[in-house]
């Protein structure tokens, strides 16, 4: 179970070393969008971004909720 461990702490070194180097390498902006892409998503940040995209969906949804639930209520003691 060690060599786990040991393999996990130099994998990301390893990982941003093969990135670097891809990078360095491409020519072209199609060639650099598509290496930045793959690099963003080995890094995580495309799952940081959808993440917070989605809570910002939902804390629209729940503020649109709030203001029709007062407008129901509002309209509910005018009768």
């Amino acid at each position: 179970m060690t060599w786990i461990a040991k393999a996990c702490k130099h994998l990301m070194p390893v990982l941003v070393v093969f990135a670097f180097l891809a990078i360095a390498g491409c020519e072209g902006t199609e060639t650099r969008e598509k290496v930045d892409d793959t690099v963003e998503e080995l890094a995580g940040k495309k799952n940081l971004d959808r993440m917070d995209q989605m809570k910002k969906d939902i804390d629209k949804a729940q503020q649109q909720q709030l203001e029709r639930f007062k407008k129901t209520e509002e309209s509910a003691e005018e009768k």
